[in-house]
């Protein structure tokens, strides 16, 4: 098994992220080199915060194309999964367009507040690799404002005021919005699926 790369978004989840694949004694590197990026045998495109801040980041370190180009396994984490699809209404930001779907903001209803922060029952949609081994309706952990709706490309599904897609994927690509590496038993078998079979 080779390395882990993980973009540097500038999100603020990164040594957790970090510890999570020291735990599985797998070596995962933050960066922002485009070589180091191609050549890694995965990379995780985590987030946290804003999706226009995230895209200009990725922007202005010349890693927009490199990522759309990205023939290995890769994971988006939070926003990191946002940022993979079409856009999000969140100021109106186009993002990667690599699955097709668009980020809008959780409703608010009596009970359930926004920002979504906790542990939410996740149910399959789709067959993943991701998802060997993890019990339907396994809690992960998850803390976000925005959410894709339901579409084709939904693997997995999670309800706040309403449902919003969990996990999404195409091709070698797949993301995930909740986050993993908080995610206690089923978030680590999650990502040892990642590190052991790709998407």
């Amino acid at each position: 098994m080779g390395s882990v790369a993980i973009i540097d978004s500038g999100g603020a989840n990164i040594a957790s992220l970090l510890y999570a694949f020291d735990r599985l004694d797998t070596r995962a590197e933050l960066t922002t080199n485009a070589d180091m990026i191609r050549s890694a045998s995965r990379v995780v495109l985590p987030g946290v915060g804003a999706a226009r801040d995230a895209m200009e980041r990725l922007q202005d370190t010349g890693l927009v194309d490199v990522i759309r180009n990205l023939t290995q396994p890769v994971l988006g984490i939070c926003l990191g999964m946002q940022l993979l699809c079409d856009a999000s209404e969140e100021d109106d930001v186009q993002c990667l367009g690599i699955i097709p779907g668009i980020a809008g903001r959780l409703p608010v209803a009596e009970d359930y507040p926004v920002p979504n922060m906790g542990w939410c029952q996740t149910h399959y949609a789709g067959h993943s690799g991701l998802l060997d081994g993890i019990d339907d309706g396994s809690y992960f952990y998850y803390l976000h404002s925005y959410a894709v709706p339901r579409t084709s490309n939904t693997l997995a599904t999670a309800q706040h005021a309403t449902e919003f897609s969990a996990v999404i994927g195409k091709d070698n690509f797949v993301g995930a919005q909740f986050h993993p590496e908080r995610s206690s038993a089923a978030g680590a078998r999650l990502l040892r699926n990642f590190v052991d079979k790709g998407v």
